[in-house]
Protein backbone atom coordinates (compact mmCIF):
# COMPACT_ATOMS: atom_id res chain seq x y z
CA UNK A 1 0.00 0.00 0.00
CA UNK A 2 1.51 2.99 -1.10
CA UNK A 3 0.60 6.98 -0.15
CA UNK A 4 1.62 9.56 -1.95
CA UNK A 5 1.20 13.12 -0.04
CA UNK A 6 2.56 17.00 -1.76
CA UNK A 7 6.69 15.95 -0.99
CA UNK A 8 6.25 12.61 0.36
CA UNK A 9 5.58 8.46 -0.28
CA UNK A 10 4.83 6.33 2.26
CA UNK A 11 5.75 3.25 1.01
CA UNK A 12 6.22 -0.55 1.98
CA UNK A 13 9.44 -1.06 3.95
CA UNK A 14 11.45 -4.26 2.45
CA UNK A 15 15.26 -5.77 1.85
CA UNK A 16 16.44 -3.13 -0.42
CA UNK A 17 15.90 -0.47 2.76
CA UNK A 18 18.34 -2.75 4.93
CA UNK A 19 20.86 0.33 5.24
CA UNK A 20 18.19 2.86 5.56
CA UNK A 21 16.42 0.70 8.45
CA UNK A 22 19.91 0.49 10.19
CA UNK A 23 20.32 4.02 9.94
CA UNK A 24 16.72 5.70 11.36
CA UNK A 25 16.89 2.72 14.03
CA UNK A 26 20.51 2.90 14.76
CA UNK A 27 20.55 6.99 15.81
CA UNK A 28 20.51 8.20 18.98
CA UNK A 29 18.71 11.29 18.32
CA UNK A 30 15.59 9.18 17.08
CA UNK A 31 15.97 6.39 19.68
CA UNK A 32 16.51 9.17 23.05
CA UNK A 33 13.02 8.22 23.65
CA UNK A 34 12.42 4.93 22.67
CA UNK A 35 13.10 1.97 24.95
CA UNK A 36 14.81 -0.39 22.46
CA UNK A 37 17.73 -2.18 21.56
CA UNK A 38 18.70 -0.59 18.83
CA UNK A 39 20.24 -2.90 15.63
CA UNK A 40 24.24 -2.89 15.25
CA UNK A 41 24.59 -4.65 12.16
CA UNK A 42 22.84 -4.69 8.56
CA UNK A 43 21.24 -8.37 9.52
CA UNK A 44 19.80 -6.49 12.63
CA UNK A 45 18.25 -4.14 10.34
CA UNK A 46 17.41 -7.08 7.74
CA UNK A 47 15.40 -9.29 10.55
CA UNK A 48 13.09 -5.91 11.84
CA UNK A 49 12.55 -5.78 8.24
CA UNK A 50 11.48 -9.47 8.39
CA UNK A 51 9.63 -8.98 11.40
CA UNK A 52 7.46 -6.28 10.06
CA UNK A 53 6.90 -7.35 6.66
CA UNK A 54 5.36 -10.78 8.61
CA UNK A 55 3.18 -8.80 10.88
CA UNK A 56 2.05 -6.88 8.17
CA UNK A 57 1.18 -10.35 6.31
CA UNK A 58 -0.66 -11.16 9.01
CA UNK A 59 -2.10 -7.99 9.45
CA UNK A 60 -1.24 -7.67 12.38
CA UNK A 61 0.82 -4.02 11.63
CA UNK A 62 0.55 -1.50 8.41
CA UNK A 63 4.51 -0.24 8.23
CA UNK A 64 6.00 2.42 5.58
CA UNK A 65 9.14 3.87 4.89
CA UNK A 66 9.35 7.79 4.78
CA UNK A 67 10.95 9.02 1.11
CA UNK A 68 10.83 11.68 -0.60
CA UNK A 69 8.97 11.75 -3.94
CA UNK A 70 12.09 12.34 -5.95
CA UNK A 71 14.20 10.09 -3.59
CA UNK A 72 14.83 6.12 -2.60
CA UNK A 73 16.17 6.40 0.62
CA UNK A 74 13.90 6.32 3.83
CA UNK A 75 14.32 9.15 6.10
CA UNK A 76 11.52 7.53 8.37
CA UNK A 77 8.65 5.30 9.25
CA UNK A 78 5.50 5.18 10.35
CA UNK A 79 2.83 2.32 11.38
CA UNK A 80 -0.35 1.94 12.62
CA UNK A 81 -0.29 -1.50 14.98
CA UNK A 82 -1.36 -2.81 17.96
CA UNK A 83 -5.02 -3.31 16.38
CA UNK A 84 -7.69 -4.07 19.11
CA UNK A 85 -9.57 -7.51 18.51
CA UNK A 86 -12.00 -5.56 16.68
CA UNK A 87 -10.51 -3.92 14.29
CA UNK A 88 -11.63 -0.01 15.32
CA UNK A 89 -8.54 0.99 17.01
CA UNK A 90 -4.77 1.02 16.47
CA UNK A 91 -2.00 2.55 18.08
CA UNK A 92 0.44 5.40 15.68
CA UNK A 93 4.05 5.16 15.73
CA UNK A 94 6.73 6.75 13.79
CA UNK A 95 10.28 7.59 13.52
CA UNK A 96 11.97 10.40 11.60
CA UNK A 97 16.09 11.11 10.94
CA UNK A 98 17.08 14.53 12.95
CA UNK A 99 18.32 16.44 9.86
CA UNK A 100 14.69 16.06 8.85
CA UNK A 101 12.84 17.65 11.89
CA UNK A 102 11.01 20.90 12.16
CA UNK A 103 10.28 20.57 8.27
CA UNK A 104 6.62 19.43 8.55
CA UNK A 105 7.63 16.16 7.10
CA UNK A 106 6.08 14.14 9.93
CA UNK A 107 3.24 15.99 9.86
CA UNK A 108 2.29 15.57 6.85
CA UNK A 109 3.13 12.18 6.71
CA UNK A 110 0.81 11.24 10.42
CA UNK A 111 -2.07 13.12 8.58
CA UNK A 112 -2.10 10.41 5.50
CA UNK A 113 -1.86 7.91 7.98
CA UNK A 114 -4.49 9.02 10.29
CA UNK A 115 -7.16 9.68 6.88
CA UNK A 116 -6.10 5.93 6.07
CA UNK A 117 -6.82 4.95 9.31
CA UNK A 118 -9.80 6.56 9.66
CA UNK A 119 -11.53 6.20 5.76
CA UNK A 120 -9.93 3.36 4.39
CA UNK A 121 -9.67 0.78 7.72
CA UNK A 122 -12.52 2.46 9.43
CA UNK A 123 -10.58 2.77 12.72
CA UNK A 124 -12.61 4.63 15.19
CA UNK A 125 -9.71 5.84 17.30
CA UNK A 126 -5.62 6.04 17.30
CA UNK A 127 -3.84 6.32 20.40
CA UNK A 128 -0.18 7.50 20.32
CA UNK A 129 2.02 6.68 23.34
CA UNK A 130 5.03 9.38 23.80
CA UNK A 131 7.82 10.40 25.82
CA UNK A 132 6.50 12.48 28.30
CA UNK A 133 9.82 14.88 27.60
CA UNK A 134 9.45 14.51 23.77
CA UNK A 135 8.26 17.92 23.01
CA UNK A 136 8.51 17.37 19.31
CA UNK A 137 6.34 14.69 19.68
CA UNK A 138 3.84 15.61 21.92
CA UNK A 139 3.48 19.48 19.80
CA UNK A 140 2.82 16.72 16.30
CA UNK A 141 0.01 15.32 18.19
CA UNK A 142 -1.60 18.21 19.63
CA UNK A 143 -1.26 19.81 16.19
CA UNK A 144 -3.27 16.59 14.95
CA UNK A 145 -5.82 17.07 17.34
CA UNK A 146 -4.99 14.27 19.90
CA UNK A 147 -5.97 14.55 23.17
CA UNK A 148 -4.07 13.75 26.57
CA UNK A 149 -5.68 10.45 28.53
CA UNK A 150 -5.10 11.66 31.98
CA UNK A 151 -4.43 9.01 34.18
CA UNK A 152 -3.56 6.51 31.45
CA UNK A 153 -0.63 4.50 31.50
CA UNK A 154 1.38 2.80 29.22
CA UNK A 155 2.09 -0.48 31.01
CA UNK A 156 6.06 -0.97 31.47
CA UNK A 157 6.74 2.60 30.24
CA UNK A 158 6.19 5.17 33.53
CA UNK A 159 7.72 7.58 30.92
CA UNK A 160 5.38 7.61 28.04
CA UNK A 161 1.89 9.75 27.90
CA UNK A 162 -0.71 8.32 26.09
CA UNK A 163 -3.05 10.82 23.56
CA UNK A 164 -6.14 9.75 21.59
CA UNK A 165 -7.48 10.93 18.69
CA UNK A 166 -11.27 9.60 17.91
CA UNK A 167 -12.74 9.75 14.54
CA UNK A 168 -15.26 12.35 13.50
CA UNK A 169 -18.53 11.12 13.24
Amino acid sequence: MIIETERLILKPIDESHVEDILKIRSNEVVNQFVKRIPPKTNYDALDFILTIKKRNQNNESLNWGISYKNQQNLIGTICLWKFSDDRTEAEVGYELLPDHHRKGIMSEALSAVLNYGFNELNLHEILAFTNKFNENSKGLLVKHDFVLQEGRTDEGFPDNLVFSLKKNK
